[in-house]
């Protein structure tokens, strides 16, 4: 029975080395051709120096293992989020997929690295601890990502639009509007995005569908309803650069709101750090020397 077992175990092994060591030269012999097309980029974004010096080890090693699994729901829900998040050009799905995957290893692996050179003194339950923090570590990243993204357009919207207005009302159409902009604007998400809503538009795409694709990589209500209300206006005929001028003042009007609710926000949360930190000390500056003066017996 104890032989069988170690056999059975023995065979387990060598099929899950083949597995792996098929994966690693399947691999090795795709980058080779691509290095032999002068297709190899190695000149990819990293946001951060964790994904600049752990991109080597996981795309090299963890990629490959990530490429045979079928999650191609998961691929195509996430590569709405890295396009949402502008990071498409520094992750595809499975490369961010094997990055959280990386980190769960690494992660621990580098805090005992630095538990032994800086005596921190670790328990076993933080390692745990600390593999979670790695796989969740790429999903904040994104969001960060995604939040800075989306408030980077809203403060280029309203000038980018007044810009489109202009030009229509100029004499452009809506295509050469947005190729004006694309040139002369500062660089920013919302041009980046009418910069491919422009090449979309070149390749054949409808009007309508381009602007849906940049409501659905954007992911913003905002964007959403400009870009709703600029369909139904070519639809039914209307000026496009009155439509645009309704909306640019609309865009600046709910800006101005927004900075007052959030400045009334402000006034709220500064209530409960000022009750905890600063009302005790002018309670202690008032009638501490009167406490003192009772305490010592010396009366008021």
């Amino acid at each position: 029975m104890d032989s069988l077992t170690m056999l059975v175990a023995y065979a387990f092994v060598f099929v899950a080395v083949y597995t792996i060591a098929r994966a690693f030269f399947f691999q090795e012999e795709a980058r080779s051709a691509k290095q032999l097309l002068g297709e190899e980029d190695k000149t990819r974004k990293a946001s951060n120096v964790i994904i600049k010096y752990s991109r080597p080890v996981f795309s090299r090693y963890v990629v490959p293992l990530v490429a045979g699994l079928r999650i191609d729901p998961a691929r195509k829900a996430l590569k709405r989020k890295l396009i949402a998040a502008g990071m498409r050009d520094e992750f595809t799905p499975d490369e961010f997929f094997s990055f959280k995957l990386f980190l769960i290893f690494a992660t621990p692996a580098f805090m005992a690295v630095m538990n032994y050179l800086g005596e921190f003194d670790f328990s076993w339950f933080m390692y745990p601890l600390f593999s979670a923090l790695g796989f969740y570590f790429p999903d904040f990243m994104l969001q960060q990502a995604k939040t800075l993204r989306q408030k980077a357009v809203k403060r280029a919207m309203p000038f980018i639009v007044d810009l489109l207005a202009l030009s229509t009302e100029a004499g452009l159409d809506f295509v050469g509007a947005i190729g004006k902009v694309v040139e002369k604007a500062k660089p920013s998400p919302f041009v980046q995005e009418l910069e491919q809503v422009l090449k979309e538009l070149q390749i054949g795409s409808s009007r309508a569908e381009a602007l849906r694709e940049m409501a659905v990589r954007l992911n913003m209500s905002e964007v959403s309803s400009f870009v709703a209300i600029l369909i139904s206006a070519d639809q039914m005929g209307a000026s496009i650069g009155k439509v645009l001028r309704q909306q640019s003042e609309q865009i600046r009007t709910e800006r101005f709101l927004n900075g007052e609710k959030e400045g009334a926000k402000a006034a709220q949360k500064i209530m409960g750090p000022m009750i905890l930190f600063i009302m005790p000390a002018i309670m202690l500056t008032i009638f501490g020397p009167f406490a003192l003066q009772m305490i010592e017996g010396g009366g008021f």
